[in-house]
């Protein structure tokens, strides 16, 4: 009994695929969509070479003649492209519209030239400088404008840095700072002067702020072109050590306004905001202890220089 039931089994097994494919396999023969090519696609024709033939209906490609090149180089030997399976329904919807091949090489949509961009019309770039200095929100209402606390004094901006040394005895700054915002105004470079100069410099900014007034919108920025270098005065040879050696000073050139234009030392001094500009001159002294103008040297005409040196007489203003 126990060696008929494998027979039984396997006889049993043998049988059943036979049945079971006779009943149940089905083959499909799906075949191409009307909008599949009758033949391969050829690449567009480079300029110069053969010229592709205009086609807009489907089966125009086969019945091309053939030239036996392709873009101007002989076709590969081999068997003629067969119609694409039923896999090409898979890529191309029925209800697309087939691509008009233009025999100069190019699609329907193509343009005839490459487009060029145009000329920046003149002034552009002043005037989107100008708005984006309107639409900055003005010193009083500008958040944060005496947020921070740099030297002992609210509005300050900036940060602590490391005591700088020089390459020259007597340069260096042990208390330096590196100052970047003053009650809201932004250097346009950043400041590294000790905090004395900071304290003296931000007194100057609320006496400028009321000096200039809403001129052109009020200010908005500082032109700082020098603080702390290791130098001596005016760079000149054998001169003593400038002031901007131990980080006593700082220059300043322009004054940025809200209407995104600048009151400058340089043009200012001596135009129609020289009284403006005098007042900025005159207000510094004696917050600081050396005050420099166009009238003091042919060093000091595009720019003001404060510095916090002291002396016996009182601030030497120039």
């Amino acid at each position: 009994m126990t060696r008929l039931v494998p027979i039984s089994l396997l006889a049993l097994a043998l049988a059943w695929p036979l049945g079971a494919i006779a009943q149940t396999a089905e083959v499909r023969v799906i075949e191409a969509t009307d909008l599949a090519p009758a033949a391969s696609l050829r690449p567009w024709a480079r300029p110069g070479g053969t010229p592709v033939p205009t086609s807009s209906a489907p089966g125009a490609l086969a019945a091309a003649p053939d030239t036996g090149d392709v873009a101007g180089q002989p076709a590969a030997e081999g068997a003629a492209p067969r119609r694409p399976g039923a896999l090409a329904g898979l890529f191309r919807p029925r209800s697309e519209a087939p691509t008009t091949i233009i025999s100069g090489g190019g699609s329907a949509l193509a343009i005839t030239r490459s487009l060029r961009p145009t000329l920046r019309p003149d002034g552009l770039e002043s005037r989107v400088r100008e708005i984006a200095t309107r639409n900055t929100p003005g010193r009083v209402t500008q958040p944060g404008r005496n947020t921070g606390t740099l030297c002992g004094v609210v509005g300050l901006q900036g940060e602590e840095i490391e005591p700088v040394t020089g390459r020259i005895s007597g340069c260096g700054i042990s208390n330096a700072v590196r100052l970047r915002v003053v009650h809201g105004l932004t250097l346009t470079s950043p400041a590294t002067i000790n905090c004395t100069t900071a304290q003296a410099f931000s007194q100057w900014v609320l006496d400028a702020e009321d000096i200039v007034g809403n001129t052109g919108g009020g200010m908005v920025s500082l032109r700082v072109v020098a603080s702390y270098a290791c130098r001596t005065r005016n760079s000149r040879a054998g001169a003593r050590l400038s002031e901007h050696a131990v980080g006593n000073a700082v220059d300043i050139a322009g004054i940025g306004l809200q209407n995104g234009t600048e009151l400058t030392v340089l043009d200012d001094w001596r135009s129609g905001n020289s009284g403006i500009m005098r007042g900025l001159h005159e207000a510094a002294c004696g917050t600081f202890g050396t005050v420099l103008g166009p009238n003091s040297d042919r060093f000091h005409q595009d720019h003001f220089h404060f510095d916090v040196a002291s002396y016996r007489s009182g601030a030497y203003c120039r």
